[in-house]
């Protein structure tokens, strides 16, 4: 690795060597990681096991609050926040892997497993440099629980203000449908925004025979489930992308008997932060105007899942050029929108930053999708992760100097 003063050569590759000298270290954390899966903030023994390898790094990572973990890089002001997601999914693994999960229906079926290893090698990478040569200003990498229970981890970091003095913040995800050794970017939403919607409903019920002397509640929650989203297509700008769909549906104990009590659950998504915002209090008029000539009575529960994650200008360059830099011209393919929610959306509502995709597709590999028993990323995605993610650091440290220089001397700047 070359690395002279803050000025190095981003233009080349600068992390290869030391990927390739450290990634069996990686794989075996990794896999030791996925042997192991915790659910949301039960992140217990993986926030262990990360702390021990920074602390045997000779980094000084901090516990969060509950589960989940931070370190500091460098010194100096913030450039970046680097974040991991760390926690695994309530799923049964089905990919017979000799390392597979040995926790029964719990999985890293999102790839969460790969993505901490990435980081810690992010961090690790970058303390070696440091070492060698200062940074000159300091990469938090943060390692945070929960992102797989809504509205997520990552809402407790910022309340725990992990972000202050954070300029910028950068995350991955693992992509089944990339191949690997490229990554997958995107300006503007690259996620959705992801809400559930409960419905509980009531009448006084009555026998099938006669619909006519109480409400027909069976009838009524289908007009619910079918309505409400053709209505919020049309009150809504179709290119937020609303989209409801029911995942419950619950009501009645026998066929001749119309039941007093009914469920619906679901979620509602949109790829529009503003859209998202105004969607609930029209979401909640909608149920009511359906449900009112049916004479039941509906009650609402809207609970506030994410916003969109929003990928800002800079900072998707930022990526995009480490990407160039480190794997090729051609390793960047852009991905389209998901209708997926993800919590790094909170961070994004605070300081601007990027996400980009990290394929994990070999050439042969059946297509998997997340959160399925069967999904079996390849492990050579984290070398590439880590490249990615340290080239980006190091360019979001030399972006912050370079303006506290230019600021420090603004004349000098203009007579260049």
């Amino acid at each position: 690795m070359v690395f002279a003063n803050s000025h190095y050569d981003l233009s080349k590759p600068v992390f290869d060597d030391w990927v390739e000298r450290m990634m069996p270290q990686l794989v075996a954390f990794r896999r030791e990681v996925h042997q192991n899966p915790e659910l949301s903030f039960q992140e217990h023994r993986t926030t262990s096991r990360i702390m021990e390898k920074l602390t045997e790094a000779g980094l000084r990572p901090i516990a969060a609050e509950g589960t989940g973990c931070y370190v500091d890089i460098g010194s100096g002001p913030i450039a970046a926040a680097l974040r991991a997601d760390i926690d695994a999914l309530p799923i049964s693994e089905q990919t017979g892997l000799e390392y597979a999960s040995t926790v029964p229906n719990v999985m890293h079926a999102c790839g969460h497993d790969i993505h901490q290893t990435v980081m810690l090698g992010v961090a690790l990478a970058l303390h070696e440099l440091n070492e060698q040569t200062p940074l000159g200003r300091t990469v938090r990498i943060l390692f945070q629980p929960a992102e797989e229970q809504l509205p997520g981890g990552a809402v407790q970091m910022i309340r725990q203000g992990l972000l202050q003095g954070v300029p910028r913040a950068f995350a991955l995800h693992c992509d089944p449908k990339v191949s690997v050794g490229t990554i997958g970017t995107r300006i503007g939403a690259i996620t959705s925004a992801s809400d559930t919607v409960k419905i509980h409903l009531s009448g006084h019920g009555g026998h099938t025979s006669r619909p006519h002397l109480t409400e027909d509640l069976i009838y009524a929650m289908s007009q619910i489930a079918v309505q409400v989203p053709a209505v919020l297509t049309r009150r809504t700008d179709v290119r937020s992308g609303v989209l409801v769909a029911w995942g419950q549906v619950n009501a009645g104990v026998a066929p001749n008997a119309i039941p007093a009590q009914g469920y619906l659950a679901g979620t509602m998504r949109c790829l529009d932060v503003e859209v998202w915002k105004q969607a609930g209090q029209l979401l909640d008029e909608v149920i009511e105007q359906v449900a009112v000539p049916f004479g039941v009575t509906a009650r609402v529960e809207h609970i506030r899942g994410v916003p969109p994650v929003v990928n800002t200008d800079l900072e998707t360059t930022m990526l995009e050029n480490s990407a160039r830099a480190e794997l090729g011209e051609d390793s960047i393919v852009l991905v389209e929108q998901s209708m997926g929610g993800e919590d790094f959306a909170w961070m994004l509502q605070e300081v601007p930053g990027s996400m980009f995709r990290l394929g994990t597709r070999e050439e042969n590999d059946p297509v998997y999708d997340l959160h399925q028993g069967d999904y079996a990323p390849s492990e050579r995605a984290i070398g590439v992760g880590v490249r990615v993610m340290a080239s980006t650091a190091l360019r979001a440290v030399r972006y912050e100097l370079a303006k506290a220089a230019k600021a420090a001397n603004p004349a000098r700047d203009e007579a260049r």
